[in-house]
Order: C-alpha cells, then structure tokens, then sequence
C-alpha cells in the first residue's frame, strides 16, 4: 500500500474504479468504524479482488444481501469512486450526447471525417449498419427512402436470416436517373441480405399534381403499400439538401425553375422522403410535398425508430431542420457535421 498525500489508493484498471481511504489533513488517521472498515473489506474484495457478491458473503459470513448493502455505502460514503476513461483521443461521445440530450434522441454516432465525399458516405454507412444491425428484431417491419449513403448502409450490415423481416420502401420511384439508388432497389439490397419479405412501390416519387396522386392511390396495391408502411417499426431514411446542385434531389431533375424559386422564397432547408422543410423543421407550408407518393413526414414521426443518415457540412441545415422538428430518433454523421449542430445549439441558448 502507497502513502500518497492525504489519501491511500489503488487504481483498479480492469473495471476503471479507484478505492480511497481518507486521512485527516494532520496525518492522523480518522477513527474507522466498524461499518467502515466492513465497507472497505468488502469493496476491495469485490472491486479490486475480483470477487462475486456470493463469494464475499463466504468469505465474511455475512448474508449476499448486506454484501450489496455494504458495496453502495461504499459509494455513498465516497470509499469507492467510479472514473471512466476516454480511449478514444476526440470529444465524438461528448458532442453525440449533447445533441441526444437536446433533441431527446435515442442515440448520435459521430465518425470521423474524411476528405473524400464517398469514403465520408461509406464511413457513416459503415456505423449506420453496425447500429441497423444491432437493434434488429424477428418481425420486424422496415422502409427505406432514396438516397445514395442509405444504399451503402446494405452493403455493410451483416448477412443473416431467419428473422421473418419485411422490407419496404417508404416512397415511389424518383425518375431516371441514378436508379440504383431509389428505394425499390435499396428494399432489393437488403432483402439480398436478410432474405425475408418484401413489397415494391410501382408508382412515381412525385407527379405533377394533387389530382393525379389521388388517382395512383386508387389503385389497390399502391394504397395498400401506402398504409402497410405506416406499420414499420424501423425508418432508414436520408437528409437531403435539395438545393446543393450536387444532391440526389436536384440530380433527378423532377423540379423547374419556377419550383427552384418557391422552394428559395419559403426557406426550404432539407427533404426526407422527397419532403421539404424549413429550419424550424416545418412542412405544411410546401405545396410540392402533396405531390409526392409515399410516407408523409407526420406519418414518419409515429415509427418507433427512424435512423438518418448524413454526410458533409454542406447538409448542417438540413439535419438542424430534421432534428428541430422531431423527425429523426437516431442521426449517424460525420464529425464536422456534428460540430455544426452543436455551435448552432450553443447560439440558439445564448438567445
């Protein structure tokens, strides 16, 4: 046992716990009671000893209820003192719990940035899979929206079956362009994974008015699609910026000019399931957003888990408007981006 200062102590790595026993500031060790020095015993058998609560009971002939007894006094009498250590060199865990706290979401996993845009989408896809595959149940429901970083999350979950799964996809087809990413092929990729059941959205992502979507939704497999994915138990949707000209939504082509223009007057910010919202994370006031085929932001938020997935600074507004308005319940992201919604949640509390 070292003397060190006023304190004796033993640093007990394997469960990061350090033991203190308290001296007075004159050297003089402070009367130990009884009880104390039966806190002590039993703290350093367990915690430093390695000891289970059953064996301690044997060894002081006491019963295992007055050993747990006596290992919370230890804590209430700040004998036993608990330090957990970063092993990571990075504030990623500090800031994904800010942002937990703040938006009361299930979880924020924050991964490291890269230069390069498609290693960035690949990295947060990668984290996105590992946490997809970790909160996966037998039966359970799933849809997907478009989007480029919601494709890569398929190729890196981990092949299994037996689950009974059903995929779906939570819009219609976005034109086109760049087909592999629309949500019929993304329900395709994961079902190739986890085999399971599956139903395709035969219709188009948007179309050109209220009148013709009422018209699609007369069709019975379309509008039985539309309610069975109100069922889903887990969302994996992306964040889009729509007005970045390298996005996903503008590469489809589907909007003019005069569309472009309403979308800059009302402040659009970002889309989930093709539909537009401002930073506050509003979406009533867009007309565009009844003119898509699919799962209505409302709708979205009533499903138990929707993960978002979002790469590059260029989207913080987007995922500001998301979270702002209670659309997501997990958020997977880069650092950079991560960083961006902190100083925004630090100015937004300093008024």
């Amino acid at each position: 046992m070292k003397e060190k200062n006023l304190f004796t102590s033993w640093t007990l790595t394997s469960k990061i716990v350090i033991i203190e026993m308290s001296f007075n500031g004159g050297g003089n060790m402070k009367k130990i009671t009884d009880e104390l020095a039966m806190i002590y015993k039993t703290c350093k058998l367990y915690y430093e000893d390695g000891n289970t609560q059953n064996e301690i009971a044997e060894i002081l002939g006491i019963s295992r209820p007055t050993v747990a007894r006596l290992l919370k006094g230890g804590k209430e009498q700040g004998i036993v003192r608990f330090e957990l250590f970063n092993p990571f060199d990075n504030d990623f865990f500090d800031i994904a719990q800010k942002i937990e706290k703040k938006y009361n979401l299930r979880e924020v996993i924050v991964v490291p940035d890269e230069s390069d845009e498609y290693i960035q989408k690949k990295e947060v896809a990668k984290a996105a899979a590992y946490y997809f595959d970790r909160i996966l149940e037998k039966d359970n429901i799933i849809g997907f929206s478009m989007g480029t970083t919601v494709k890569l999350v398929a190729e890196h979950v981990t092949k299994r079956q037996n689950l009974n799964l059903t995929f779906l996809p939570l819009i219609g087809g976005t034109g086109q362009i760049q087909q592999e990413i629309h949500p019929n092929d993304i329900v395709l990729d994961f079902v190739k994974k986890y085999e399971g059941n599956f139903k395709l959205l035969h219709a188009p992502a948007i179309v050109s008015n209220k009148e013709i979507k009422n018209e699609f939704l007369k069709e019975k497999n379309i509008a039985d699609i539309i309610s069975f994915v109100k069922k889903c138990d887990i969302a994996l949707v992306g964040i889009g910026a729509p007005l970045d000209k390298t996005s996903t939504m503008m590469k489809t082509g589907y909007f003019d000019k005069a569309e472009l223009e309403e979308f800059k007057q009302n402040s659009v910010v970002g889309d989930i399931c093709l539909q537009f919202y401002n930073k506050k994370g509003e979406n009533s006031n867009f007309e565009f957003n009844k003119r898509v085929i699919g799962l209505n932001l409302n709708d979205l938020k009533k499903i138990k888990t929707v993960i978002g997935v979002a790469a590059g600074v260029e989207k913080k507004n987007a995922v500001i408007g998301a979270l702002n308005g209670n659309y997501l319940g997990v958020l997977v992201t880069n650092y950079s981006l991560a960083k961006e919604i902190e100083k925004y949640m630090e100015r937004s509390e300093q008024g």
